[in-house]
């Protein structure tokens, strides 16, 4: 074996262990008499062989997971965390009442509530980590949880720079971490087969593909393509807050209610500044760069020029890829007929989370939340052979597959390496924005072509004494 290799062997998983335990004890002692649900036979999974689970943050993005892990009988959820007491014992309570319906006793207390991730990655017992916390500490924790030989979903962005991302990457091959980029968007059957027709060639030579990055309404400041840095005033932390743990690596800001409040509001608040967050990359781009780098062949790669409206013969910030597939980003999608003149006035164009495909054949939409998918001529759409034309959030199979990638040993459908590369079209989107120019960018080597003043932008500081 690899020496390299055996150094960063992952520890036995708890169900192997307790598939050769079981294995053993066959051979020395007389058949158990099992409960049908034991064995499984009730079409639940048996409990040595559910995936055993932690979910780190639960507000919004998290509350979600919550639901979605608990409702699965292929894993058993035995831990949350969040450093709000509100939110973490809530989740606890919701996790363990479910559990409990399920039993004949209708009694369950096996579900364990952390203040301080690291606690909950040091026990041996959980495979695999959900993590729904602040985009800045996606990358983090991530890195904490593949050491600790944990297999990893992480919320999208999984980055909040450049070089972050690439650490992030870099660290889950190391440590053969199964890990999976929650972008469940691209794991939509429609947009699947979207993808797929426009990676084969039906649109014919893509001439330009069009996505969203609108301006980001910011209190008290105005709108604007960035994240930025208010100077908000300090108040009262929550009772039950751990706010030194929630600002962890980040730049400190003394708490506000902009940027975490309860109830969790049904988005995530502190999206707006920089220290925390990515804007317009948090809310959507992140999808959108990813079907979209999928469905042109880009997704293990990224623009070699990010060229600034003023100073290109374009009129929003538009990308060019080594091949010279062009990639425009809009504020809206009017823009797209009426800057671009780029399909017919007719063409409706609704949605957010994905893109408009633009070829020599014809044209595609790939959104979500507008309507079903449009596109011309309508024979583009025989060659297709869409069931329906419908697109549903939750028709995805994101989680099952990092499930059974975890139990299989398989890469999934968005790894770090995919998740990176799409949060990072966000962040040289975000640099170009900030310097008000155009750039040129070396993906393999992921760096700025003697450009200093963009290259000091692909990093940032922790604060101490955190560190990857």
């Amino acid at each position: 074996m690899n020496p390299k290799a055996k150094a960063h062997r992952r520890p036995m998983a708890r169900r192997e262990f307790l598939q050769g335990a079981a294995r053993v004890a066959g051979l020395v002692a007389a058949p158990w008499l099992l409960p049908a649900s034991a064995r499984g036979a009730d079409g639940t999974v048996a409990p040595s062989k559910r995936l055993t689970l932690g979910l780190i943050g639960v507000g919004c993005m998290g509350s979600g997971h919550l639901r979605r892990l608990v409702g699965d009988k292929a894993v058993q959820l035995l831990a949350v965390c969040d450093v709000d007491q509100v939110r973490r014992e809530n989740a606890r309570k919701q996790a363990e009442e479910t559990y409990a319906a399920e039993r004949a006793g209708g009694t369950y207390r096996g579900c364990d509530a952390y203040n301080d991730f690291r606690e909950l990655l040091a026990r041996p017992d959980i495979e695999g980590v959900v993590i729904a916390t602040p985009d800045h500490w996606h990358t983090p924790i991530a890195i904490a949880a593949a050491k600790a030989g944990k297999d990893v979903y992480c919320e999208k962005p999984v980055s909040l720079t450049i070089q972050e991302g690439r650490q992030l990457a870099e660290t889950m091959r190391r440590y053969a971490t199964v890990f999976q980029t929650g972008t469940q968007y691209r794991s939509i059957s429609t947009i699947r087969k979207i993808c797929a027709f426009v990676r084969a060639g039906g649109l014919g030579r893509i001439k330009a593909a069009f996505t969203l990055w609108g301006k980001y309404h910011i209190e008290n400041i105005g709108d604007s393509y960035v994240p930025l840095d208010p100077a908000l005033p300090a108040e009262p932390v929550l009772e039950g807050l751990d706010w030194d743990l929630w600002v962890g690596p980040a730049p400190w800001r003394p708490y506000n209610h902009l940027y975490h409040r309860n109830p969790s509001p049904g988005v995530v608040p502190w999206v707006f500044c920089d220290a925390f967050g990515a804007v317009a990359v948090t809310g959507y781009h992140s999808h959108s760069a990813d079907v979209i780098h999928y469905a042109l062949g880009q997704e293990k790669t990224g623009p070699v020029e990010i060229l600034y409206p003023g100073s290109s013969e374009f009129p929003t910030l538009t990308c060019r890829y080594a091949d010279g597939t062009l990639l425009h980003h809009v504020d809206h999608w009017g823009q797209v007929k009426e800057l671009y003149k780029a399909l017919p006035a007719t063409a409706r164009l609704e949605g957010n989370f994905g893109g408009v495909f633009v070829g020599e054949r014809g044209w595609l939409t790939s959104m979500y939340g507008g309507g079903p998918i449009e596109g011309g001529p309508e024979a583009i759409f025989k060659e297709l052979r869409l069931p329906d034309r419908g697109v549903v959030a939750g028709d995805n199979n994101h989680h099952d597959n990092w499930f059974e990638c975890i139990r299989t040993r398989q890469k999934p459908s968005c790894d770090a390496e995919l998740g990176h590369r799409s949060a990072s079209l966000g962040h040289l989107v975000i640099i170009a924005h900030r310097l008000r120019r155009s750039l040129k960018w070396d993906p393999a080597k992921e760096e700025f072509s003697g450009d200093d003043q963009a290259n000091r932008l692909r990093a940032r500081v922790l604060r101490s004494p955190w560190r990857f």
